[in-house]
């Protein structure tokens, strides 16, 4: 399991109680985070192998891991669960990702300085074995880098008029959108100025 997934102790321990019964259950887990606070909140991202999830499907696997949860007891406090989708401007967690959305922008922050900087955004170039490939402006030129996948400490996706465009056509083409509010959708994005 990736660093991008779960990052603290107590989440790759969390991640790796859930993350069975979510694959049972026909999902994968993208990310999973502990935050703090005076609740604090555990917040799962999960979504059907070939991407999406319902809202149905987000409950069912709320109810499932409260359960198992309840047995194994790794959280001490009172904590609040909340299972969501992945969203659109969505984090980037494994190699399967990047090669998924291959052409888009993303946001990518390495746990250790590359050529004095940490952080990189560009286009998405695809995968080469254990790296990811990411198109970049240096000095005026755009150059195309390879970033260890596992130096990797943060990464997602940057909302773009193209992005949205495609995160529409998959709702759609899934039948999860009809036509009419499409279109309306495609006009707001269609008038904005970049």
């Amino acid at each position: 399991m990736s660093n991008l997934v779960a990052k603290s102790a107590i989440d790759r321990r969390l991640a790796e109680i859930v993350s069975p019964v979510i694959e049972d259950m026909g999902f994968e887990l993208v990310r999973l985070r502990l935050m703090g606070g005076n609740t604090p909140t555990l917040q799962i991202m999960a979504e059907r192998p070939e991407g999406g999830i319902e809202v149905d499907d987000c409950a069912q696997i709320s109810t499932a891991i409260s359960a198992i949860l309840d047995v194994e007891d790794p959280i001490e406090d009172n904590y609040t669960l909340e299972v969501g989708s992945p969203g659109i401007d969505r984090p980037m967690t494994r190699l399967k990702d990047f090669d998924a959305w291959s052409g888009y922008v993303a946001k990518i922050e390495t746990s250790e300085m590359i050529d004095g900087r940490k952080r990189f955004k560009g286009t998405l170039a695809g995968v080469e074995g254990n790296e990811v490939l990411i198109e970049i402006e240096n000095h005026g030129e755009e150059v195309t880098i390879g970033l260890d996948f596992d130096w990797l400490a943060d990464a997602k996706l940057v909302l773009t008029d193209e992005l949205i465009r495609e995160a529409l056509r998959q709702r759609k083409d899934a039948g999860q959108i009809d036509e009419a509010q499409f279109d309306e959708i495609q006009e707001i994005t269609g008038s904005e100025e970049d």
